[in-house]
């Protein structure tokens, strides 16, 4: 699936053609009511980058009509909350190999609590995650690596680029080349014209910076999964304005942040909470400064916000 609005979705064929195509009745009706599949698993809401089975035959006009009969089991997905007051999950992409997130180092300035909600979700969908800063020829790379050295040293791959002067940009196109990635972030912080400039002839839509609000206009209003030359797809996906938590368990939080589980086991209590309790060894790290005290504020603040929304009913 490339890309779908309005019931109708387009479909990469195994030819490298592509045709539009819309759910069987049955598939419809089996969604909408949740029913059970044969084997016993829950139906899939479809998304870009699921994998389906198509069945075509002549339409009324004599055109070919194409259906998607079936949509195979996932072997991966990107999932947040459904934005504002809605209940339930959003299915981002499908069937990923690894998600970049992407910041600017200025313009607009980086949120790093922000950064770690993408990283929770990635970890929490079990996804390899790799970091992206971009408009390094902003800051310089100096600048850059010292802003995002607890990412580096909590064990994240990242990548300092600048379409400006194409620093970096070798690197991270051999890491996404093969690979069904998904690219996501802030709005405005250079998603696709980042793209854009590793493949040329994806021709992204590319919106400007607002200078009033400091925030990016949203240019992508959904996913879209784009064929890499070359092999290998990536996703485009909206700007994540609210970027919500959807499910985690409290007591998971803590192993979201790689950098938190090698002393998980070495708390005094077995149900501690890496907060307030003596003998952590979480907030004894923290003391030592082998945990960033920004990234440990981080899972605090989700912690929080988890419990807080599993005590009101979400």
């Amino acid at each position: 699936m490339l890309t779908g609005t309005g019931g109708v979705w387009r479909v990469l064929l195994e030819d490298g053609s592509s045709v539009d195509a819309s759910m069987r009745g049955r598939l419809k009706r089996d969604e909408e009511r949740g029913t059970a599949a044969k084997d016993g698993a829950k139906p899939l809401k479809l998304a870009v980058g699921d994998v389906v089975d198509i069945e075509s035959e002549p339409g009324p006009d004599g055109l070919i009509v194409h259906a998607i009969a079936s949509i195979t089991p996932r072997r991966s997905q990107l999932a947040r909350r459904a934005p504002g007051r809605a209940f339930g999950e959003r299915v981002v992409v499908a069937n990923l190999d690894q998600v970049l997130v992407v910041f600017a180092v200025a313009n607009p300035e980086p949120h790093p609590k922000m950064l770690d909600r993408f990283l929770v979700i990635a970890e929490a969908n079990d996804l390899a995650a790799r970091i992206v800063v971009n408009k390094c020829d902003l800051a310089g790379q100096s600048s850059a690596r010292a802003r995002f050295a607890d990412y580096e040293k909590a064990g994240y791959p990242v990548h300092y680029t600048s379409i400006k002067d194409g620093s970096g940009l070798e690197e991270l196109r051999a890491v996404v080349q093969g690979r069904v990635s998904a690219l996501t972030g802030p709005s405005g912080v250079g998603k696709s014209s980042l793209m854009n400039a590793l493949f040329p002839g994806l021709t992204l839509r590319v919106g400007a910076i607002s200078d009033s609000v400091n925030k990016g206009r949203h240019t992508t209003v959904g996913a879209l999964l784009h064929p890499l030359p070359g092999g290998g797809f990536v996703a485009d996906t909206p700007g994540l304005r609210e970027v919500g938590l959807w499910g985690i368990e409290v007591r998971e939080v803590a192993h979201c942040f790689p950098e938190l589980r090698p002393f998980l086991d070495g708390c005094r209590f077995a149900d501690c909470t890496h907060l307030v309790e003596p003998g952590c060894a979480v907030r004894e790290a923290v003391e030592r400064g082998e945990v960033s005290r920004s990234r440990w504020e981080s899972y605090a603040k989700l912690r929080d916000e988890l419990a807080s929304a599993a005590s009101s009913g979400w």
